[in-house]
């Protein structure tokens, strides 16, 4: 019986025997596999995305459930969101399997348990207003299955990012993105190539979602949290980009108002 594409056998052997830059560049090889991949599934993502934006102006939210990589790299891009675009915390929400302690340590046999995803999310009063996607680079993760499987059930509109076509979770999405990276670097260590696919595709999403939700104007973050210098700094060239007003001016009105956005409704 052949296995999954994420558990065949890497094009490289010997490893342990190669010089660091052989490895270097071996990685840097398959690496170069994984936008090309991405890219045959962006209509997949863009009516995944569209879905979204739809669900989200009516009152819904977008929920992230995995586990290991995967569900890490789903609350990655969940608690991104309010910082880069000013939302809240409970609209991009991300779920692991075993709870936070799993996003430091793995969590025994988490993965394992079908039932668990489902009453994670009722934990957040989950509805048909939401979109869950799941995301395995296996595809077959019991926990992610079993949630988007539930949710189904339940008429909540579902995707699914795995990194294996035809796989289980593709089969119970309404919107399945297989992106099809090939085997890894090192058998089996779905964080590396799998998860690169995974991180783009989870970036393209909130950020195609969001600029269709009016966080973007121009193409800068105009309500991204001021939380550091760095960043009062980049609002306060935004704002004097579009005023006459200097440097001290223009960072005063933004430390008053809160926000970019703020201050240029209110100059403009």
């Amino acid at each position: 019986m052949v296995g999954p594409i994420t558990e065949s056998d890497s094009l490289y052997d010997d490893l342990e025997h190669m010089e660091m830059l052989q490895i270097l560049r071996g990685i840097n090889a398959e690496d170069h596999k994984v936008a090309p991949a991405v890219e045959k599934q962006i209509n997949t993502i863009e009516k995944l995305a569209t879905a979204i934006v739809h669900r989200m102006l009516d009152g819904g939210r977008l929920f992230y459930i995995g586990s290991g990589t995967s569900g890490r790299l789903g609350i990655l891009d969940a608690s991104e969101c309010p910082p880069t675009f000013g939302v809240g915390h409970d609209l991009v929400i991300g779920i692991i399997a075993g709870g936070d302690s799993a996003i430091r340590k793995a969590v025994e046999k988490a993965e394992d348990d079908r039932d668990q995803a489902w009453i994670d999310l009722k934990k957040h009063s989950i509805s048909e207003k939401d979109v869950v996607v799941g995301i395995s680079a296996s595809g077959k993760t019991p926990y992610v299955a079993g949630g988007l499987k539930k949710c189904k059930e339940t008429g909540i509109l579902t995707g699914a990012i795995s990194c294996n076509v035809n796989s289980e979770i593709g089969s119970i999405a309404d919107h399945a993105i297989e992106v099809e990276v090939g085997p890894e670097f090192v058998t089996g260590s779905t964080r590396m190539k799998a998860g690169t696919a995974q991180k783009l595709i989870l970036n393209m999403i909130t950020t195609s979602v969001m600029i269709r939700m009016g966080k973007v104007k121009g193409n800068k973050m105009v309500d991204m949290q001021l939380t550091n210098d760095k960043l009062v700094d980049r609002g306060t060239r935004m704002i004097m980009e579009k005023t006459d007003l200097d440097y001290e001016q223009c960072r005063t009105l933004l430390l008053k108002y809160g926000s970019v956005r703020k201050v240029l409704e209110n100059l403009i």
